[in-house]
């Protein structure tokens, strides 16, 4: 049975041996023709090699002996007279291309090895990179939820709110936020993700307007809406829709215009969040949805972020097969989500519609 099973893993060598043996035979037979099974020996060497790429002992071992049994029998029939000395010069000739072959195949593997590597040690880093975001941010919610906690308790007990508890618990809240956004893109790899359904994608897009439109000073705008049914996770992708929509607000003064809208696609849909501020600088625009990439380092904190946000909608857009794209010029930014899996409706009406918003007068 080992013999056996050498066989099988072996046939591949054996097979050629065999055949080697046979031009080898045909070599001694047919002085006056034995170019041609030498060559053929030497070509089927260079062939087995190509898929087998042998280590450098059993090279050097199948070469010699294809050497000294091809080199004799030529030989020998130069001695006899039945071929030219010249015909020798075949033998150290054929060796060496055989050895350049050589070498360029122990090059090309590798190389591959070292791709290989880097490709193990590179999964390696990122799936402990998210272990450590998931860890470090379960971790550090308790304490700073607990914290928050006793900041609120004693804002209610004491009836008081000085300027430095409502900073503490704003920036207690920031630090929620960015926990969330770490967790989120630690779960960004697993293959659950995504829990996803059919949204009717009007009333969706007009509920995220509705709810920014309410709390910020901007001159919002709904521009026309594609009707139809989303195949999307609702929870994930209004998460990247606030994630564009707070970028766009970070980014523009008090009545400057932020449009949100959609159209249909082929058999998608792009959801865009356009906006008239200050604009992404042109090199920004290649590292903008790096995690912790800011398009412009020189902003404030409370202005910039930490680079989470656009990070976190790449990652939901590849999550549902999609990608998000960005457009930017002196007159604005125009942010893109294009999803697959939208379903348009049969007979499409006139339920496009565009609301416009002017900012709240002053109070």
């Amino acid at each position: 049975m080992p013999a056996i099973d050498w066989l099988l893993r072996k046939r591949v060598e054996v097979s050629w041996a065999a055949f080697a043996l046979a031009n080898l035979l045909a070599m001694t037979l047919w002085d006056s023709w034995e170019t041609i099974p030498f060559h053929f020996i030497w070509i089927s060497l260079t062939l087995v090699y190509g898929f087998r790429v042998w280590g450098p002992t059993a090279t050097y071992l199948v070469l010699s002996a294809v050497v000294l049994s091809t080199g004799a029998v030529i030989l020998s029939d130069a001695y006899s007279g039945s071929q030219l000395w010249g015909e020798l010069f075949e033998v150290p000739l054929m060796s060496a291309m055989f050895l350049a072959m050589v070498w360029h195949a122990r090059r090309r593997q590798d190389a591959l090895r070292a791709v290989e590597r880097q490709a193990e040690e590179r999964a390696s880093l990122l799936e402990r990179q998210q272990r450590f975001l998931h860890d470090a941010s379960h971790e550090l919610r308790t304490p700073v939820t607990i914290a928050r906690g006793h900041l609120e308790v004693f804002q209610l007990t004491s009836g008081e709110s000085p300027p430095e508890l409502d900073v503490a618990l704003d920036e207690l809240e920031r630090i929620e936020r960015i926990l969330e956004r770490l967790l989120l893109l630690a779960k960004a790899e697993n293959p659950d993700f995504l829990l996803v359904e059919e949204v009717e994608l009007v009333s969706f897009l007009e509920d995220v307007f509705m709810r920014w439109s309410e709390v910020q000073r901007r001159s919002w705008r709904l521009g026309e809406l594609a009707p139809g049914w989303l195949v999307a996770d609702a929870e994930s992708l209004r998460i990247a829709l606030d994630a564009l929509l707070e970028n766009a607000v970070k980014y523009t003064e008090d009545g400057d215009s932020i449009e949100l809208r959609s159209r249909a696609e082929h058999d998608g849909v792009v959801i865009e969040v356009a906006d008239k501020g200050c604009g992404v600088p042109a090199d920004a625009l290649e590292r903008i949805f790096e995690r912790f990439a800011r398009a412009d380092p020189a902003r404030t904190r409370a202005q910039g972020g930490v680079g989470l946000g656009l990070a976190i909608v790449d990652a939901i857009a590849k999550g549902h097969d999609g990608r998000c794209t960005v457009e930017a010029s002196e007159a604005g930014t125009t942010f893109a989500l294009h999803l697959p899996g939208f379903r348009r409706p049969s007979a499409i009406g006139s339920d496009e519609r565009e609301v416009v918003l002017t900012p709240l007068p002053d109070s």
